[in-house]
């Protein structure tokens, strides 16, 4: 099958030159450059990987992890100057650095902060509906330097952020945390968010998207959390902060949910709604519960809403890497972005060797990278190289593009990039032994052997 480009001319690899990274789970590779691979005329094998450009799916913005108080504070205090810029760059700068395009802040506190806290707490039987008291400064410390730094290194990061409870003085338990918002206070709340991205603003932090509550429908015990049914958020969204933020000079997109796979019906009741509907512009999505078919359910349902995958952590329990790099790879990296979404997140994008710090919450989740807290010195995880196989060689503005997969234990994802009309194909052999594989492209074919739990990504130029 010839295959055509954006452009409507035959798409030919140049020169049929493809590269080849590849990530073993015994580590001995680790995103490591093969020989170079050629095009070329063979017929392909019966195991197949056919790549298609003319068929493109959802553009993208990126692929990052969330940058929270305990990542800032220990990149900001556990590290010198020079390992910090050398971080940075490696986690988001251009290649050989990861190209990380999205991230995602906390509004106010959640478990990977230093203490509980919001943007306008006061205390305990006092309110603040003015908002007199809300200010941004327990961010400036930390949060901000490393996102203005990160923004320095890739102007083109998308920045997200969720709330995980709004101020204890807006809640029906006065405590941030579990309770709910009483109604009373929607309106403050979404003053609230405003001014949270009015103040980012002036800092020269462009806001790109927020959900109005992480995991709206689970109340931690232990720190910042506030359950939201859909019928509230609904009518938050409809009444109050979508009619606010589309005041605004600049955009900001409303995402509904931010929480797991296994509840399509919750975002569902919320686009049902159709005054919620007209500011809703997408739904992000956890990895806890469920699986990615939901962000399929969903999209099928409204598709001209997005989908964000947000949040992903793994814990040093379920740290091997034969089973769990595979399981990102397939759950993630494949699943989230062939259901539709525009990104992949992971959670912390830094934590210490004793997984913190954290006040309350999970005991053991990983950072994409470990900063040892006395010497600064950097750990790659398991998720570090997930995500690089993805953000090193997509690039925001790509799209998703046709690719088989699922074929004797063989998935893979594709994707073409706006830029340089480059294609990269992600492949992940999720059994045990090795598979050789084809992979066929504009009338061509190449042959590639992946070890048992083994990804590699193929990356080659699709001009005519």
């Amino acid at each position: 099958m010839l295959t055509l480009a954006l452009d409507g001319t035959a798409a030919m690899p140049v020169n049929g030159a493809v590269q080849t990274w590849v990530t073993l789970t015994d580590k001995s590779k680790l995103l490591a450059e093969q020989d170079g691979i050629a095009f070329g005329n063979k017929a392909p094998l019966p195991l197949n990987i056919e790549v298609d450009a003319g068929k493109r799916y959802q553009e993208m913005v990126g692929f990052g992890a969330n940058i929270t108080d305990a990542s800032a504070w220990l990149i900001q205090h556990r590290m010198s100057a020079s390992q910090r810029e050398a971080l940075l760059q490696e986690l988001f700068g251009k290649a050989p650095g990861l190209g990380f395009s999205f991230t995602r802040l906390t509004i106010g506190a959640s478990d990977f902060s230093l203490k509980h806290y919001t943007l306008d707490d006061v205390p305990a039987g006092q309110t603040d509906y003015p908002l007199a008291k809300f200010s941004i400064d327990p961010m400036r410390a930390d949060v901000l330097p490393v996102l203005k730094r990160a923004l320095a290194i890739n102007p083109k990061l998308k920045v997200m952020a969720s709330p995980w409870s709004a101020p204890a003085w807006m809640k029906s338990n006065d405590n941030l945390v579990k309770g709910t918002l009483r109604v009373e206070a929607y309106p403050a709340f979404a003053r609230y968010l405003e001014k949270f991205a009015d103040a980012l603003a002036l800092e020269g932090v462009p806001l790109f998207a927020l959900s109005l509550q992480n995991e709206p429908h689970f109340e931690p015990n232990d720190y910042p959390g506030m359950r939201l049914d859909p019928t509230a958020r609904a009518n938050l969204i409809g009444d109050h902060v979508g009619p606010l933020l589309a005041t605004r000079s600049q955009p900001v997109r409303i995402l509904d949910w931010d929480h797991n796979w296994d509840e399509p019906q919750s975002p569902l009741q919320v686009l049902a709604d159709p005054k919620a509907r007209a500011y809703v512009a997408g739904v992000a999505w956890h990895c806890y519960l469920g699986d990615a078919s939901a962000q399929t359910q969903v999209h099928d349902a409204y598709p001209d809403k997005e989908t964000y995958f947000t949040e992903c952590s793994g814990g040093e329990g379920n740290a091997l890497w034969p089973q769990t790099l595979p399981w990102n790879m397939h759950n993630l990296i494949i699943g989230a972005t062939r259901g539709w979404a525009k990104s992949v997140l992971m959670w912390n994008l830094a934590l210490d060797e004793n997984y913190g710090p954290h006040v309350g919450g999970c005991g053991d989740c990983r950072g994409v990278v470990i900063i040892n807290s006395k010497t600064g010195e950097v750990t790659r995880n398991l998720d570090y190289y997930a995500l690089a196989h993805a953000s090193r060689f997509v690039r925001q503005g790509a799209h998703r593009i046709e690719s088989s997969t699922g074929v004797d234990r063989i998935e893979s994802v594709a994707f073409q990039n706006a830029d340089d009309n480059s294609i990269a194909l992600i492949v992940l052999n999720s059994a045990a032994d090795s598979r050789r594989f084809s992979v066929s492209f504009g009338g061509q074919s190449f042959e590639h052997t992946l070890p048992g739990t083994g990804v590699a990504t193929f990356v080659w130029n699709a001009s005519p």
